[in-house]
């Protein structure tokens, strides 16, 4: 015999789902809100590490030191000397150049994409510059010290066997698709209408381009162009590798070069005992390159803020 539901267990029932549904929807934001707040935990505690870390740092060795004089021995049983400047020249040097590489060649392959290639081929040209993104860095690195050094030498005798040159180049290559991408974005992003208009008003297709698309979609040009040099900044391994560890305060681009990033590299690989002066240096590079690439970030921002065209 079955059993019967009365009406007062079905209200009581369908109460009970009622507050579990309420419940769940109540938990859900605050779900949310953790998974949101561990980006924001995960940064301060790197930028509280740094800042902590640096302090030990400059207990020891003054501001005035770190930043205007030029040599750098941070391993020196004698007498160690601590200066930022012959790392951030190497990284100025490293990252001009692959610019000068990147912005050329990936301002010029975003027209391409975006004006003058058909669908077909951007189909497939497209992800295969992409492709050039996904190459581990490392693989980078050994590229230019095993062939594009080699073969600059044959051009330049003078060039040192690790230099800022090759690195130089090569991290040019690889942001090329990051460059490109933007960019290509950027003009895409420019209504058809504009373009018709400067056609109808007699203007070839390289005026439009020149005139009409790239002025319009200048803020993420101009975007593209500040990411990829803090993109060229934090690069690691690729200088690491081929630009050499010669702490000197030049810019021949010829001869080897130390970046921010390859000198912590090299002084978290053991050289240096933990709790040294030394040890401690490396907070304060590393302090400084995220000040600089967090400047290069905001500017990029306030770039596309400013500049930005609204269609």
């Amino acid at each position: 015999m079955s059993k019967t539901v009365g009406v007062k267990d079905l209200i009581q029932k369908k109460d009970k789902l009622s507050k579990m549904k309420s419940g769940v929807e109540k938990s859900i934001p605050v779900f949310l809100f953790c998974l949101a707040s561990i980006s924001v935990l995960t940064t301060v505690g790197i930028v509280s590490t740094l800042v902590y870390e640096t302090f030990l740092f400059f207990k020891d060795v003054s501001l005035i030191e770190f930043f205007t004089t030029t040599e750098l021995k941070p391993l020196s049983p004698v007498e160690p000397k601590f200066s930022i400047l012959p790392l951030l020249t190497g990284t100025v040097m490293t990252s001009l150049v692959a610019m000068l590489v990147a912005i050329p060649i990936g301002l010029t392959t975003a027209v391409f994409l975006s004006e003058y290639a058909s669908p077909a081929v951007r189909k497939v040209l497209k992800p295969l510059i992409e492709v050039l993104a996904g190459i581990p860095t490392i693989v980078y690195g050994f590229f230019a010290f095993t062939f594009v050094t080699p073969l600059l030498r044959e051009f330049i005798p003078a060039l040192g066997a690790t230099n800022a040159l090759s690195p130089g180049i090569v991290m040019g290559i690889m942001i090329i698709p990051l460059v490109a991408s933007l960019s290509e974005d950027a003009m895409n992003s420019v209504p058809n209408a504009m373009r018709e208009g400067a056609m109808a008003l007699g203007a070839t297709k390289l005026e439009v381009t020149l005139r009409v698309v790239i002025p319009a979609a200048i803020s993420g040009i101009i975007a593209s162009f500040v990411l990829g040099i803090s993109r060229a900044i934090g690069e690691t391994m690729i200088v690491t590798i081929a630009s050499g560890s010669s702490k000197n305060f030049t810019f021949d681009i010829t001869q080897s070069m130390q970046t921010m990033t390859a000198y912590i590299v090299e002084v978290t690989s053991g050289d240096a005992a933990s709790g040294t002066t030394a040890y401690y240096s490396l907070y304060a590079v590393a302090f400084t390159l995220f000040v600089f690439t967090l400047l290069m970030n905001m500017f990029a921002r306030y770039i596309s803020r400013k500049y930005r065209e609204a269609y």
